[in-house]
């Protein structure tokens, strides 16, 4: 276990006493590690980007989001860019002419062009940066530029921003290679483990699925199998070459979920596997004491679910 108070009995506790602290100690904690990565890049000069890799639902894009807003408090104007924007068009996707694309792997990406735009932003120079049209499964005709000033900094996230076949091509004194996941299990006093990591980053997406993208649980469950498959092959492989870890645990998130993670998965229509793992998750999510989602801060990294 880590130092962490990652017990169901220290949550519900505090949970029931002061639910306000609860939410407060975890949005302080993630404060402070914001603080941590900023104070690193900004005493460190030859830094100006930052890696972010992590799986789903561990809050890349929220967290890439905060850094940029404290670099520029700080001083250092800050970009963010997405990994996202660099796929390749559908048709291009490996495996796409056999009728089973691969678009977690990392030759789902345009490979020449990330090192193209990342190494001229490097110099000094005015890159035109690609967007993509998911729905349309193509990159857009609109595109936009970056020039990158010696005190600016940039952000790139994405499932494979610490894969070697992309940081290698970058000059590593200019490069900060951050992992990002929920790194912490709740236990009860007796050492068991009630909700697992990656339970908790599937009650993550699960509730995004829904509030943000009107998906259903069965379809969250469809793309999750696939999604496991991704990490385990394109992620966590590479996690240990990171510089610096990010834990982005809320412990207050299994009551904020509670309510409509449990109402989503009462109503599932599942079978199998999945039904057993449904019924897991609702037996485990019983066990805590119910927080208003209407209690977190807008700026939580939670809301990035909660909406």
């Amino acid at each position: 276990m880590s130092n962490l108070h990652n017990t169901i009995e220290y949550i519900n506790s505090l949970s029931q006493s002061d639910p306000r602290e609860l939410i407060d100690r975890s949005e302080q904690r993630f404060k402070n590690i914001i603080r941590d990565v900023s104070d690193k890049v900004e005493n460190d000069a030859g830094l100006q980007i930052v890696m972010l890799a992590g799986p789903s639902a561990s809050g890349k894009t929220t967290t890439a989001q905060k850094l940029a807003e404290e670099f520029t408090r700080r001083g250092m104007k800050t970009y963010r860019v997405s990994l996202d924007d660099f796929y390749l068009d559908r048709t291009d996707i490996p495996g796409y002419s056999e009728g089973n694309p691969d678009y977690e792997t990392v030759f789902a990406l345009d490979l020449p062009l990330i090192e193209k735009c990342l190494n001229s932003l490097l110099r000094g120079e005015t890159t035109v940066m690609p967007t993509f049209d998911f729905v349309s499964g193509k990159r857009k005709d609109e595109s936009y530029e970056i020039t990158l000033g010696k005190s600016d900094a940039i952000v790139v996230e994405g499932l494979h921003a610490l894969n070697p076949i992309i940081t290698d091509k970058l000059p590593h004194e200019r490069i900060l290679k951050i992992y990002i996941s929920v790194s912490s299990r709740i236990y009860d006093e007796n050492n068991k483990i009630i909700l697992n990591k990656r339970n908790m980053r599937f009650i993550r997406r699960m509730v995004r699925d829904y509030n943000f993208r009107g998906s259903s649980v069965e379809n969250t469950y469809e793309l999750w199998d696939n999604v496991r498959s991704g990490e385990d092959k394109y992620l966590f492989p590479y996690s240990g070459l990171a510089d610096m870890r990010i834990n982005s645990v809320h412990l207050s998130e299994p009551c904020l979920f509670k309510e409509t993670a449990l109402s989503l998965l009462r109503d599932a229509d599942l079978d199998g596997e999945r039904a057993k793992d449904a019924a897991r998750l609702i037996r485990a999510l019983e066990k805590f004491n119910s927080i208003s989602p209407e209690m977190v801060p807008e700026t939580s990294l939670l809301r990035e679910f909660l909406g």
